[in-house]
């Protein structure tokens, strides 16, 4: 009913709790190609750990903090695109994404991001949003660029992984530069 699509028999919708199975399932696809990136991949294991995933999202969407959307790809969700840490007060969010092996290499992230961004600029008047990722996680750097955000930095050994402390390049986009030229 409220999804808007990316062409390519491809659609974006909300992804809320209720979807907990079909989630679950996606994961299960997913979770090799999307844990090393994706904090809440490892949690995702079991229908009450999914719901609880989702269930932190819709909290946010209630407080105005985050929300998060789903890719579908011919009906099987595939992937999707989540705002979150959004602080209203200073206009500042961070957009993060994930995709299973069976949505890639069809631009269906960058459209996404896009449709994201729109919406985190013009409906919600944010005015930054930030991309952090791995530096080694080539995917997600390339978004970064085709976004047109511009790269800031790294944070040093920002966050732990199983036991290693990793990286995180910080990439942004401003309110004044979307949509890029």
């Amino acid at each position: 009913m409220f999804a808007l699509p990316l062409g390519d028999g491809a659609e974006l919708r909300p992804l809320e709790p209720w979807q907990a199975e079909e989630f679950l399932a996606h994961m299960d696809r997913a979770r090799t190609d999307v844990d090393p990136w994706i904090p809440w991949a490892s949690r995702s294991t079991d229908l009450d750990s999914a719901r609880a995933t989702l269930q932190r999202y819709a909290d946010m969407q209630a407080a105005g903090t985050g929300r998060i959307l789903g890719i579908w790809l011919d009906g099987t969700l595939v992937g999707g695109t989540m705002l979150f840490s959004v602080n209203t007060e200073f206009g500042n969010g961070e957009i993060g994404v994930w995709l299973e092996p069976a949505g890639q290499g069809r631009g269906l992230i960058t459209r996404a991001c896009r449709a994201l961004l729109d919406w985190a600029f013009r409906e919600r008047g944010l005015s930054r949003v930030e991309w952090q990722t791995r530096p080694d996680n080539a995917r997600s750097l390339a978004v970064a660029a085709r976004l047109g955000m511009t790269r800031e930095g790294v944070l040093r050994e920002s966050y732990p992984y199983r036991g290693k402390r990793h990286d995180s390049e910080v990439w942004s986009v401003l309110a004044h530069e979307w949509p890029p030229a």
